[in-house]
């Protein structure tokens, strides 16, 4: 399956090239469906190499807010042999529900891999929260990006997550040549959260690019 990652000015992408850049009408996820274009990650290459990392040995893997599939595709590449993913999204933007291609080229950019298994919830994170009963060895947070919801995920989400497990956010930090900026939603959060005396029990782990990546405590 082949995927393009976001290239920073002076990069170019380490998976395949994006024809959307070149072609705006290629953005819609039915050209990838049709394999027009590659399936369309919303991270660099550093990191995806980091949610590969990070996945790595995990049985217990939750992604909230999926897109076209392709930082769960590090993630299933990265976790555990028996390990279990669970994918996140409502899928609600798409206007012909019948066929949401978004959908289909996250089902078919996931199961270009066959390592583990993978669980799809077709819901809100909120909803999914709801009766939620595994421990957690490593999730991401890319949903919703308003302060409010990426707080709100942040408090349904994290106690599960086990002692040493991991917590991701995607972009939530500033970094030269980026997208983000300080008004973020997740930049504001983890700012003000984890920057700000810190989460108890938590321990910032690793900054790269637009990834936050944080450790509860043992």
């Amino acid at each position: 399956m082949k995927y393009a990652v976001v290239s920073l000015p002076g990069e170019s992408s380490s998976a395949t090239n994006d024809g959307s850049k070149e072609n705006p009408w290629l953005h819609h996820s039915a050209w990838a469906f049709l394999g027009l274009r590659p399936a369309q990650a919303q991270h660099t290459a550093a990191e995806h190499a980091a949610l590969r990392k990070w996945a790595d040995g995990c049985k217990c893997v939750v992604e909230i807010g999926v897109a076209e599939g392709v930082s769960a595709l590090a993630l299933r590449e990265g976790m555990a042999e028996g390990g279990t993913l669970y994918l996140i999204d409502p899928f609600h933007l798409s206007r012909i529900p019948a066929i949401n291609f978004m959908k289909r080229v996250a089902q078919r950019t996931v199961n270009s891999s066959s390592l583990g298994e993978v669980v799809w919830i077709e819901k809100f994170s909120q909803e999914a929260a709801r009766g939620w009963k595994e421990s957690i060895d490593l999730i991401l947070i890319d949903g919703d990006h308003a302060e409010g919801a990426v707080e709100r995920d942040w408090q349904d989400w994290s106690r599960f997550v086990k002692p040493g497990g991991t917590a991701i956010f995607h972009d939530a930090r500033v970094f030269d040549s980026g997208w983000t900026t300080a008004d973020y939603g997740p930049v504001k959060f983890v700012d003000r959260l984890f920057r700000s005396g810190g989460e108890p029990g938590w321990t910032i782990a690793e900054e790269i690019h637009s990834l936050f990546v944080v450790q509860r405590k043992k």
